[in-house]
């Protein structure tokens, strides 16, 4: 598979319904120790979260013949970590960095959170935070190579959690906000 071939962009409104099943399906198999009749907030509202939301977006990745190969979300921060103090107005939470395992290695994940990562620019976002988990092989030095840094690391609903944010501007230009 050629990246070259690959089109990143945002989901459209005809698109969720296929999108969320996506998600669902493909955190089933990440996640094989969660209760899935329990449907996480972000996606049981997807539009409201996503889509209709001033600094929410969600992008897919398809091939040419229109397969999905990849998505990437970030939505509103709700501090829902009480124990992360991010004090700034725009801070979004990267979530459901999902890539095909034949896309894996072809720069495909860093492609979406290179094109997320503009978005955030263009929409004033301040802070960009995410969480992943040590069990999710290479997940935690795949942020740190698109620049996120360790926050925390702590048992969340009893699992090992990292933490991580990335500024997108200079925290002396946000006080200056």
């Amino acid at each position: 598979m050629e990246i070259n071939k690959i089109t990143i962009e945002k989901v459209r409104p005809e698109q969720m319904n296929e999108i969320i099943d996506y998600v669902l399906n493909v955190r089933k198999g990440l996640f094989p120790m969660l209760d899935h009749s329990v449907i996480p907030w972000d996606i049981l509202k997807f539009e409201e979260t996503y889509y209709n939301n001033p600094i929410g977006e969600f992008l897919q990745a398809r091939n040419q013949e229109g397969k999905l190969l990849g998505v990437i979300g970030m939505m509103e921060y709700n501090h829902r970590f009480q124990h992360l103090d991010y004090p700034y107005d725009k801070v979004v939470e990267v979530a459901r960095l999902f890539v095909e395992p034949e896309c894996r290695r072809l720069a495909l994940g860093t492609q979406m959170v290179k094109e997320l990562n503009q978005i955030a620019i263009n929409k004033g976002i301040e802070l960009m935070y995410l969480h992943t988990h040590p069990f999710l092989k290479g997940a935690y030095e795949f942020w740190l190579k698109q620049g996120y840094g360790l926050d925390k690391k702590c048992i969340e609903s009893k699992f090992e959690t990292i933490h991580m944010s990335k500024y997108l501007m200079s925290k002396e230009k946000i006080k200056n906000n």
